[in-house]
């Protein structure tokens, strides 16, 4: 069928596209890159010994991410007479927890708007909560000692696009033109919005590692190399966590697995996997920092539907990452994925189109991680076997902050109480499921690529995208 020139002319092609460096200067700035995860390397801590034999306790944890080691922390200071067990099934932190940008945001809705849509009676208070949760998380990092690199600086949201700009317009931390490039000087930039306190950056893997440590101090018995094959509920008594070396037996579980499938069949259909691509420059040298600026080390990110997210890292080097976000057909999570050449390539020239003046610099890594997507695009908590098992996942990019408020939830509903989380509709409420194969893959692909098709038609959402709007399960970036 062909194409009207009308339909052409309507698909313009975006700023980073427009501005394209030659390929020549994408190979150059690749070419060095190795297939590694720049924070797992820079941060190693720790071994903690497989789990044998036959152990009882009052709380398992399942897995050693940001959510379980959160969860383990918390109940210990709650109760630091509690026995408790992490189980991971790799090491601490190797997954989304140690590959993620270290944004820590303040929302647990992903964005107001997302909230406001699905919960428009609750969202003052779900955006309190989540405030209170980022200046809980900034308090236990200083009375802690977590050794992370935390910094509360804020995220840029940058407009790359005429028709972004009124979108932010209103914002209280509005940047025109040359208040945005007078921060982080990128001649794609046109207006910007500072949020200033809603978002704070951490070093990643550190951060697991050290809530690893603090768990361990404060009494957590943590086993890598753990993986949990199957569990076991009774009418009454203990639930039974079976691994391939050892048999726990425990009052209470939380279940904090992430992308990975679910011990409950009931929740498998409630996320599934997107792979989301990394790269990370060499430390930049004296002369690079001037020609960009970025003297206050936000957190940046576009107004696109497919976005790029960026940040300093400690060390001076740059993490560009995001835009492609890719399923796989039945929902697999394999290390397979993570080596994509077409989206690292992607990545290099929409990294040289933002930053010209960079030209020459080269990646020194290039990773990729799975994301636990669900339908609402932020976490979902449950409650099952008759109250022994608490579970949380689906954070949908947005755990590092998210994480922490999932674990008070956990604990609160293992332990009966009311309180103003657990009485929340977004926490009593599950999110729709994904529809099974192949339908998931059909739907997925759709919706990706009419995000696409938007970024390329002024942000005009297709006629899928609406009817998603219409029933409550669309979302713009």
């Amino acid at each position: 069928m062909r194409t009207s020139p009308e339909r052409r002319s309507a698909l313009r092609p975006t700023a980073y596209e427009r501005h394209a460096p030659p390929a020549a200067a994408v190979d150059a700035a690749l070419a060095g890159s190795r297939p590694a995860v720049f924070w797992l390397e820079d941060a190693r801590g720790p071994a903690y010994a497989p789990l044998t034999g036959t152990v009882t306790t009052d709380l398992a944890v399942v897995g050693g991410g940001y959510c379980g080691l959160w969860t383990a922390v918390l109940a210990k200071r709650r109760d630091p007479g509690r026995r408790v067990v992490v189980l991971e099934a790799g090491t601490v932190g190797w997954a989304a927890s140690g590959r993620n940008g270290g944004f820590v945001e303040a929302s647990i809705t992903h964005g107001e708007e997302n909230g406001r849509r699905r919960w428009p009676e609750e969202y003052d208070e779900l955006e309190r909560l989540g405030h209170d949760n980022l200046d809980a998380l900034e308090a236990d990092v200083r009375d802690l000692g977590l050794d992370c690199d935390f910094e509360r600086t804020g995220v840029l949201s940058a407009a790359v696009e005429t028709h972004q700009v009124p979108w932010i317009e209103g914002d209280a931390g509005f940047l025109d033109h040359d208040a945005v490039r007078a921060e982080i000087d990128s001649p794609l930039f046109l207006a910007g919005s500072w949020d200033r306190d809603g978002c704070a950056l951490v070093h990643p893997a550190r951060l697991a590692h050290e809530l690893a440590r603090v768990a361990s101090e404060l009494g957590v018995e943590v086993h890598e190399h753990t993986r949990v094959t199957g569990l076991d509920a009774p009418a009454r008594g203990p639930v039974t966590l079976h691994t391939d070396r050892a048999t726990v037996r425990a009052d209470h579980v939380a279940l904090a697995t992430n992308v990975f499938p679910s011990l409950l069949r009931r929740t498998r259909l409630l996320t599934v996997p997107v792979y989301d691509y990394v790269l990370m420059t060499e430390p930049l040298t004296a002369e690079q920092r001037a020609a960009i600026g970025w003297e206050h080390r936000q957190g940046l990110g576009d107004l696109a539907n497919q976005f790029h997210y960026s940040r300093l890292s400690a060390d001076g080097r740059i993490l560009w990452g995001g835009y492609d976000a890719v399923y796989h057909r039945g929902g697999r999570v394999r290390a397979a994925y993570e080596e994509r050449p077409e989206s690292f390539r992607r990545l290099a020239s929409h990294f040289l189109a933002a930053f010209p003046q960079l030209e020459g610099i080269r990646f020194s890594h290039r990773w990729a991680g799975a994301i636990d997507t669900s339908t609402r695009f932020s976490a979902f908590h449950g409650l099952a076997m008759r109250g022994r098992v608490a579970y949380a996942a689906g954070f949908t990019g947005l755990g590092v902050g998210a994480t922490r408020f999932a674990a008070e939830v956990m604990l609160d509903r293992l332990s009966g109480a009311s309180t103003p989380r657990t009485r929340l509709e977004m926490v009593r409420r599950p999110p729709v499921p994904f529809p099974p194969e192949p339908l998931a893959a059909v739907g997925i692909d759709l919706t990706r690529w009419s995000l696409d098709r938007a970024d390329h038609r002024q942000g005009r959402r297709n006629a899928w995208l609406r009817t998603l709007d219409a029933v409550g399960l669309g979302f713009d970036s």
